[in-house]
């Protein structure tokens, strides 16, 4: 119905109405998304902050009066007692040399003699009884290396001739057992250059121009192919180490990338070297590193394709799905469940704080149940860690199902990742030896991590094996308190001859051992 010619009428009125409705819908919700964009990228920039210049401890304080933390013994917790319980595109310049020796040593460099001849009773021809005939020497030249200084290692042994009428030829005593046949390198130089690297994170360069400020001119290439061949050399100590691990029933596992050069690109591709750390103490003593060109779920599947008993790690899916394997049990890392609260800044901020205190409460629980034995250990976790856990899955589910979340948001991706390993968060409190975070691994792959900012990459396939090898033996005799400068030079000299079937002796627990009942 029309009531006036310049009147609108009431259907287009409805119509109008029903336009900015949907308008303001549209807007409403664009605003919405703007805002929960917004606050995400708030909690990015706030992380980025606290990167760099913020706290980055995760330390949450706990109320030690709660009834859940009375123990026996532990009823009135002193407070320092609780503080105590944190846990650009370039042309590659052209190789110039053009074969000439890849060392330059200076004259001056004192030497130390080692006459090695042959024994007394076989200077004497066995068929005539005469005394054979010195003619000469066989002189050997090693550079070696002192701590702070250099010095040539001269070898002399003695050449005898048998006398006329004997079919024998010449006689001369043997070379020690070297590592690396006809090497110029002495063990004890080769143990510097892979402690500098390995230990001290001083790249193969670096170490060059080191040893070059004394007028030892070693070229890099030759450097990369002693790190190679005594890596590979060493293979089998590295082999015998990777399975005393293995037979470990509890075990730690983690990988972290590492670059691998392309060959004749000057690229590089993303590698990864695994670590694989095994024992029953709190901080086990071998360290096993094993490099692979990718981060396939293979690779994980087979280094514990045999292995049987509890393995701890972070939630990489390779792990989860072992998890199923007859055999193995899954302890998954609560560090990383409480690193992800912790850098959920935006969301339910009093949620949060409530997960994070019991996280704290679990693991100032662990400390203590640490310091029983393990019956009183597991009876600990039963009484008191158990209900927090039941309690924290049961309040992050009914958040997930009921609360308003926004997706992308940290807190959101926090809750889903807790969520998802409830079924293997308890699995540390049916093991007396098994620890609620994968912390050993960890620090284990901490020196790698150094390392890689310096060295920066590997070169080949087979660097990245001996960089392993080495790395492992390193890491190990370091985490044990040994010289791994001493460890390595005695070991080069002696793993060559060295019996096959007791080759466990040469492990750096065994070495220093018996190092130790011979002094």
């Amino acid at each position: 119905m029309i009531l006036e010619n310049n009147i609108i009428t009431i259907d287009e009125l409805k119509c109008k109405v029903s336009q900015l409705c949907n308008e303001n819908s549209s807007l409403s919700n664009e605003n919405s998304s703007l805002s929960n964009e917004n606050i995400v990228l708030k909690e990015q920039l706030d992380w980025f902050r606290r990167q760099i210049f913020g706290q980055k401890s995760e330390k949450v304080i706990a109320d030690v009066n709660e009834e859940q933390l009375l123990l026996e013994g532990f009823e009135k917790l002193k407070k320092e007692e609780v503080d105590a319980l944190s846990v650009g595109n370039y042309k590659r310049k052209k190789n110039k040399r053009k074969g000439q020796d890849a060392i330059q040593i200076p004259e001056n460099l004192p030497v130390e003699t080692t006459i090695i001849d042959i024994p007394e009773d076989e200077k004497f021809c066995r068929e005539t009884g005469k005394p054979l005939v010195k003619i000469g020497e066989e002189v050997s030249h090693k550079l070696a290396h002192k701590p702070g200084s250099f010095y040539i290692k001269e070898i002399i042994r003695p050449k005898y001739v048998f006398p006329k009428g004997s079919e024998e030829g010449i006689r001369c005593a043997d070379l020690p057992d070297a590592i690396l046949s006809r090497c110029r390198a002495d063990e004890s130089l080769l143990a510097e250059i892979f402690v500098k690297k390995f230990a001290d994170h001083s790249p193969l360069y670096r170490t060059g121009e080191i040893f070059g400020r004394d007028g030892i001119r070693i070229s890099r290439q030759l450097l990369s192919q002693w790190v190679v061949k005594v890596g590979l050399a060493l293979e089998p100590l590295y082999m015998a180490m990777k399975k005393s691990v293995l037979e470990n029933p509890y075990l730690y596992i983690d990988e972290s990338s590492v670059s691998l050069l392309k060959p004749g690109k000057g690229k590089v591709q993303k590698a990864y070297m695994w670590v694989l750390v095994g024992g029953l103490s709190a901080d086990p003593p071998y360290r096993v590193y094993n490099f692979r060109e990718d981060r396939k779920h293979c690779h994980a599947k087979n280094l514990l394709k045999d292995y049987k008993g509890v393995f701890h790690s972070d939630k990489y899916a390779a792990y989860e799905e072992l998890s199923s394997k007859e055999g193995l049990t899954w302890c998954p890392c609560w560090a990383h469940v409480r690193r992800k609260f912790f850098e959920a800044e935006a969301g339910d901020v009093d949620l949060r704080e409530w997960i994070l205190r019991k996280i704290r409460y679990l693991f100032m629980l662990e400390r203590i149940a640490w310091s029983r034995s393990q019956e009183e250990r597991l009876r600990i976790r039963q009484e008191k860690e158990v209900p927090i856990i039941d309690e924290l899955i049961e309040k992050i589910k009914e958040k997930l199902e009921n609360g308003s979340l926004l997706p992308k948001s940290n807190f959101s991706k926090a809750l889903n990742y807790c969520y998802g390993l409830s079924p293997y968060l308890k699995n540390y409190t049916c093991h007396a030896n098994a620890r609620m975070d994968n912390n050993v691994a960890e620090r284990a792959i901490r020196p790698l991590a150094i390392g890689r900012k310096n060295w920066l990459f590997v070169g080949s396939k087979n660097g990245g094996r001996a960089a392993a090898t080495i790395l492992s033996l390193v890491q190990t005799c370091r985490n044990l308190g040994i010289n791994p400068r001493t460890y390595l030079e005695d070991v080069m000299r002696r793993i060559m001859g060295h019996n096959s079937q007791r080759l466990h002796e040469l492990l750096p627990d065994q070495w220093t051992a018996k190092q130790s009942s011979t002094d």
